[in-house]
């Protein structure tokens, strides 16, 4: 296994290992597609990767976003706050689905 980073390769061991589908992970340059091909892996950015869950289930996404809004304690934030912190946090594209859903 030769990565660009030698340091990922643990990644891409328990990838392999745990039969997954997908990396996760913002760092895609240090994961070429043409290595990835031969495990049967994908690279997806985190928001990405949630934006592919929502999509599988917006109905239930959307149930668990507010349900995590109501057991957000310390502090409380309302949707709209988590979804700021969400964006400022890299997943754009995340908060905008989720915001659309409302």
């Amino acid at each position: 296994m030769v990565l660009p980073d030698e340091k990922d390769r643990h990644v891409l061991a328990a990838a392999i290992k745990t039969n997954a589908h997908v990396i996760v992970s913002n760092n895609i340059k240090d994961f070429p597609e043409d290595i990835l091909d031969n495990y049967g892996l994908k690279i997806k950015t985190p928001d990405d990767f949630l934006t592919d869950i929502i999509d599988l289930n917006p109905e239930r996404a959307i149930e668990a976003f507010k349900e995590m809004i109501l057991n957000k304690k310390n502090p409380e934030l309302d949707e709209y706050e988590v979804l700021d912190c969400l964006r400022r946090n890299g997943l754009q594209d995340t908060a905008d689905y989720l915001h659309a859903l409302l």
